[in-house]
């Protein structure tokens, strides 16, 4: 048998998923052509897929009629390589925790900075976010096959949804998410993500649609008392350039400018 193919094999047996060009030189006393050689025919098979420079996903006869992985099947081990802290969030959390309204091909994952440029191979996609503000807490662990992965927590989840509308189709794309996830979030989610959380506009937002969306007033009230501590000021439910908030008639001082229509 091919040394990679074996390599493969052997990686299989005990749920491993992808593996890293350094990995296989580690595990291999062939030549570096011949090893490149194997991988091109691998991937010429749809048998792996070359994710990124020096890095390969391996596309089980399990997966290999989507034509790509499940993410948290390697999302670990690829950050491990990286040197990079990392969580799945936006609609991938979403789906983890339930929230699977918005059916979607991409995956998104937070990262740190530097930002890294998104991934498009075949059918696999990864979007990714930076975050400059690394979660001191909200990050959880998950468990898949291939072992652990990180995940935001429903609250930090739907804070960073809001945070990044713009970005991901818009406020009306993502409030039906937001109303599945209320079913997850919990005072002590809620709790931990003010502990740190840096941006007092997406938590004004946040507690308006909670509000919106008659999410329990013990989950919305330690939000609001949080705000109360320092001032706050009005501010656009949709942010857009060079227009101002106007009167909000809301305790959280929200301009509501766009109509909320949920399709859930």
């Amino acid at each position: 048998m091919p040394v990679v193919a074996e390599y493969i094999n052997q990686l299989q047996s005990y749920e491993e998923y992808s593996f890293s060009w350094e990995e296989l030189l580690q595990h291999s006393n062939t030549s570096e052509s011949t090893l490149r050689k194997e991988l091109a025919r691998l991937a010429d098979r749809n048998e792996i897929l070359n994710l990124r420079k020096g890095f390969y996903l391996i596309i089980s006869p399990r997966y290999r009629n989507l034509g790509k992985l499940p993410v948290q099947l390697y999302v670990e081990k690829l950050f491990t390589c990286l040197e990079k802290n990392y969580y799945v969030g936006l609609y991938s959390a979403a789906a983890f925790h339930g929230a699977s309204h918005q059916q979607t091909q991409l995956d998104y994952i937070i990262t740190a900075p530097p930002a890294l440029r998104d991934i498009k191979k075949e059918k696999t996609t990864l979007r990714f976010f930076k975050s400059t503000h690394w979660p001191k807490k909200n990050i959880m662990e998950r468990k898949s096959d291939a072992g652990l992965f990180k995940i935001s927590s429903p609250a930090l989840t739907a804070a960073d949804l809001i945070h990044h509308q713009a970005k991901i189709g818009g406020l009306n794309r993502l409030l039906a998410n937001l109303e599945e996830l209320t079913e997850e979030i919990t005072p002590t989610d809620i709790n931990d993500l003010l502990s740190w959380y840096p941006h007092k506009s997406t938590l004004q937002r946040l507690g308006y649609l909670m509000d919106k969306l008659d999410v329990q007033k013990n989950w919305t009230d330690p939000i609001y008392i949080h705000l109360n501590k320092k001032k706050y000021y009005p501010i656009l439910l949709t942010p857009k350039n060079g227009v101002k908030a106007g009167s909000s008639g809301n305790r959280w001082k929200i301009d509501v400018n766009i109509e909320l229509d949920s399709d859930l």
